[in-house]
């Protein structure tokens, strides 16, 4: 901060200057932290396999998708996706991140709520993926442009919170501050 002689301003200038630097601290505290760029990866905790206890998948190569044993083990393995684990601590950490939308809510005024999926046609041309690859997102406003599949980034603050759409299950959620085009890396 530049400190300037009283004498060479005057009153009513310096009151206006003491105004201004009052203002922009405050901006400052109150301003949203900056978002952490989060990716995919780093909401799967190290290590988990959701096939690890899944043993003869060979032998169910060769059976029908009608076959009971078939239907036993894709229900199995849904439930053992949509229980997947989270990373608790990502709890309340201001984040950003890209993905594809799979809107739940739209109104006139654009799109309310939307799952965040990490590859195209997830939870809709092709079975959900794991719960913890799946983000439930409100927006803070509707957002306008954007349809089933558009690539975006999000930011705001990250919730471990366990949801269930028609279209998946998801292990986090967010309320998002900014919904924004897709345009690469930041």
């Amino acid at each position: 901060m530049v400190v300037l002689p009283v004498t060479l301003l005057s009153r009513r200038r310096v009151l206006q200057l003491c105004a201004i630097t009052a203002y922009a601290d405050v901006a400052l505290a109150n301003s949203p932290t900056p978002y952490e760029v989060v990716g995919w990866n780093a909401l799967t905790p190290p290590g988990w396999d959701p096939l690890r206890s899944f043993k003869n998948l060979d032998e169910m190569a060769g059976l029908d998708d009608s076959d009971p044993r078939v239907k036993k083990l894709n229900e199995r393995l849904r439930q053992v996706l949509d229980t997947a684990p989270v990373i608790a601590s990502l709890d309340g950490r201001s984040i950003r991140m890209s993905g594809f939308v799979v809107p739940l809510e739209t109104s006139r005024e654009g799109l309310l709520e939307f799952l965040l999926v990490p590859y195209f046609g997830a939870c809709i041309h092709s079975p959900p993926p794991a719960a913890n690859q799946i983000v439930h997102v409100r927006s803070e406003r509707p957002v306008k442009g954007f349809t089933a599949m558009s690539t975006v980034w999000i930011s705001g603050v990250l919730r471990v919170a366990r949801t269930s759409s028609e279209h998946g299950a998801s292990g986090y959620r967010m309320k998002a501050v900014l919904v924004e085009p897709y345009t690469g890396k930041r």
